[in-house]
């Protein structure tokens, strides 16, 4: 949990809160047993004193304040705005305190570092430098300008002489690397040609570790050069500045985002007594990992995405992407909880796994794509999965272009299909609140 230091989007963020909980009635310390925090946390949250690193901790607080999808949304988004804001103030007080190094003059090139060259105190008199104008005339008609050290001469022109080398060299590479882009799974298409995904994507059970959305890009998009331009260079001869690589967006995926603390059940391949008692919401991936669980019936994954810089991207279309399919898992079903009540539903998009091609379907009253994102404008989605008597491995993908680059980014579950198979006809458990031990699912 980080200091908010009186931003705008905390102000903003903590202003939304606070109006959640006059709504609900509750008080601090009501709210604080119900969310397992103290109240102290969540007046600190409340009145903009704190953000917290994690989401999960506002998303529990904004629905058991029974806040509108709409408002979940607005939660979401000022919070990603206000942590971002938090990292950007971070990264400044580090750079401050680094020191940052002037830059050169636009319109004389910086000379490259003298190789022999040894730090020095401003008040030590250079001995090398003395001794080398003691044995060196100086020209009559400058006595003032020392002559050129011919050594430098030398170190200044083996390091052009390098330079030049290194910069033919990645030029050689980048044309290789174009030319065998865009075959695989999660690379980008050329300015031309739209993002095209990998037939062997779909039959492969583990994914390109560059097409994850666990921190790795999963596009390199090519930027068009100009015509009749050498490699590197503008029109008029110019050297060309860098051109921008990457996925221009930052990602975060949830693979076990809930409807509400009870509507989520697993299936696993233990027993009962074998079986740790169902985890809250932002514990679910450990949970998960730990009891080699699957999620039954329905899966909600939910996937925020934030531009990088100044630059507009526009998310073109969202895809979903069968790896494996097959009859049920014949495990037992476990539910995370009874008795909690009903909660606040938000399917932005709905995938019916049972179909021969799956798709991405808005949900009534959700506009479908495309999208525009910026650092200062992200979007959230939650595409809630479902099946009835399949065992399907999926993921998603999400085209999306920035000026003439264009690519396709892989959703999955930190470099792993997504993983949902139906539970009809299956044992089944509930963990009723208050209880030590699973108990028979009772209908109803």
């Amino acid at each position: 949990m980080g200091t908010a230091d009186s931003t705008g989007e905390a102000e903003r963020l903590a202003a939304l809160l606070s109006t959640l909980k006059e709504r609900s009635g509750l008080s601090y310390g009501a709210l604080g047993k119900r969310l397992h925090l103290s109240a102290s946390t969540l007046h600190r949250y409340c009145n903009g004193d704190a953000v917290p690193a994690d989401f999960a901790p506002l998303n529990r607080f904004a629905r058991l304040c029974r806040a509108t999808p709409e408002e979940l949304v607005e939660v979401h988004r000022l919070w990603i705005l206000a942590d971002a804001a938090r990292e950007q103030r971070g990264k400044g007080v580090g750079g401050a305190a680094g020191g940052a190094a002037p830059a050169a003059d636009p319109g004389t090139p910086a000379d490259p570092p003298d190789a022999d060259a040894t730090p020095k105190s401003p008040d030590t008199p250079d001995t090398s430098e003395t001794e080398e104008t003691q044995n060196t005339a100086e020209p009559p008609d400058s006595p003032s300008a020392p002559r050129p050290r011919p050594r430098r001469r030398l170190i200044l022109a083996a390091t052009a002489g390098v330079i030049a080398v290194a910069a033919t060299a990645a030029l050689l590479v980048g044309r290789l690397v174009d030319d065998g882009a865009g075959a695989g799974e999660g690379q980008a298409a050329g300015a031309a040609r739209g993002p095209v995904a990998s037939p062997e994507a779909a039959d492969s059970p583990s994914p390109s570790p560059s097409g994850s959305a666990s921190g790795k890009p999963s596009a390199s998009p090519s930027p068009s050069g100009t015509p009749g331009a050498s490699p590197g260079s503008t029109a008029d001869g110019k050297p060309a500045a860098p051109a921008p690589t990457g996925v221009p967006f930052h990602a975060s995926v949830r693979a076990h985002a809930w409807e509400n603390q009870c509507s989520q059940r697993y299936l696993v391949d233990r027993e009962p007594d074998a079986v740790r008692p169902p985890p809250v919401e932002q514990d679910a991936p450990a949970w998960v990992a730990a009891m080699g669980a699957v999620s039954a019936d329905e899966q909600v994954v939910e996937v925020t995405l934030q531009g990088k810089g100044s630059e507009t991207v526009v998310l073109q279309a969202l895809h979903v992407r069968v790896v494996r399919t097959g009859e049920p898992l014949p495990w037992t079903d476990y539910g995370t909880g009874v008795g909690c009540g009903g909660g606040v539903a938000l399917r932005t998009f709905d995938v019916d796994l049972d179909q021969g091609s799956p798709a991405a379907r808005a949900a009534e009253g959700q506009r479908p794509f495309p999208y525009k994102i910026s650092e200062s404008d992200p979007e959230m989605f939650r595409v809630t999965a479902h099946t009835g008597g399949r065992d399907v491995s999926w993921y998603l993908e999400v085209e999306w272009s920035s000026g003439e680059r264009q690519g396709v980014f892989r959703v999955d579950d930190r470099g792993r299909p997504f993983r949902t198979s139906a539970s009809a006809g299956r044992p089944a458990y509930d963990y009723p609140p208050g209880a030590s031990e699973w108990s028979e699912h009772q209908p109803g």
